[in-house]
């Protein structure tokens, strides 16, 4: 195999590179960015990924090219898609351009290894372009490996950037920095509805629930599972829930949430990440840690809420546990992924 693996930074290379290095798969590293922006940031992350490659003695090939105007042409009329319709396919069509000409048979990216991005559709663009230029696309759900890779960056002193890339990302950081925190709007509580050892005498408290938890969960059994030895918690809005979820105790020092859900029509307005925070403070208290398995498209979701390390993976969970199938989007869930949050740590939730 020779693989020629698009690099957008430093830091976002450190994992990839040594993942694909105990594969015994030597990658040549190539820099294609014309989406970064302002300049400066362009050339400090440049720069820095010269420096890098070289000390690790890996071959890289930069390809100059800043396109600011080319880039504000093709995403001023559509920047709530410039990723998947721009950023993503101008920089995986030329890594295949340039694979094909210099007789590389593979592709991939460091893309892949950020939580935050779109995964699964870098990975249908990667398999599409690859394809038109006759080449390979090697996919690797690099996430896995996301914290280890930021925290070696940190250590060895790369520079570390604090937004996407590009100048619309940028203004999105600052922006949510100024803006003042969230409040509850007027009418909302939190409203505790525990279910003990007794369920059967909460009956009509569970099945009061039992609809909106099914859209997050398609399994009675499974729900009822766990509502046995678990705790429910409501956000209310007046007297209509808008947000529930379950929580179950591990351990004496780790706690898992089970389900969360928020009702269709409240959708959108940040009341799933204002509940996590709600069961954070709640649980703090007593236990170290808490859990959450999940699907690969809602990854990104609870990385920015703070579950930031990789537990595990249970291949087919979903194939092996639920008699239909199960899809998330367009997406078929088939394994389920475990990440957890350290309660004791003061985690910011990210919004790079």
């Amino acid at each position: 195999m020779k693989l020629l693996l698009h690099t957008c930074c430093a830091p976002c290379s450190v994992y990839c590179i040594d993942e694909l290095r105990s594969e015994n798969i030597e990658p040549v590293v190539y820099w294609f960015n014309p989406n970064i922006h302002p300049y400066m940031e362009y050339k400090a992350r440049r720069d820095c990924l010269k420096e890098y490659t070289k000390s690790i003695n890996v071959e890289a090939i930069f390809e100059e090219n800043y396109g600011l105007d080319d880039f504000c042409k093709n995403v001023s009329n559509k920047l709530d898609t410039r990723c998947q319709d721009y950023c993503y396919p101008v920089r995986l069509e030329q890594t295949a351009k340039y694979a094909k000409e210099h007789g590389f048979d593979t592709i991939s990216t460091t893309l892949l290894v950020s939580p935050y991005q779109k995964h699964d559709i870098i990975k249908e663009l990667g398999e599409v372009i690859a394809k038109k230029y006759g080449v390979e696309f090697l996919y690797r759900d690099f996430r896995v490996g996301f914290r280890e890779g930021q925290a070696k960056a940190r250590e060895i002193g790369l520079y570390m950037q604090k937004y996407c890339g590009c100048i619309f990302s940028e203004e999105i950081r600052y922006y949510n920095r100024n803006q003042a925190m969230a409040r509850l709007p007027e009418g909302f509580e939190f409203l505790p509805v525990k279910y003990l050892v007794n369920i059967k005498k909460e009956r009509g408290n569970k099945e009061q629930y039992l609809d909106l938890l099914l859209e997050a969960d398609p399994s009675k059994e499974m729900i009822n599972k766990y509502l046995s030895n678990g705790e429910l918690f409501v956000l209310t809005y007046k007297d209509e829930p808008a947000c529930v979820a379950v929580v179950i105790k591990i351990d004496n020092h780790t706690v898992e949430l089970k389900n969360i859900v928020t009702r269709e029509n409240y959708r959108g307005k940040g009341y799933g990440t204002k509940m996590i925070k709600y069961l954070v403070d709640n649980y703090k208290t007593k236990y170290k840690k808490m859990v959450v398995g999940t699907t690969q498209n809602n990854i990104p979701f609870y990385v920015k809420q703070g579950f930031d390390k990789y537990e595990k993976t249970i291949n087919n969970f979903f194939i092996d546990n639920y008699d239909e199938e199960i899809f998330d989007g367009n997406m078929q869930c088939v394994d389920i992924y475990y990440y957890s949050k350290d309660l004791k740590k003061n985690n910011v939730v990210s919004n790079v």
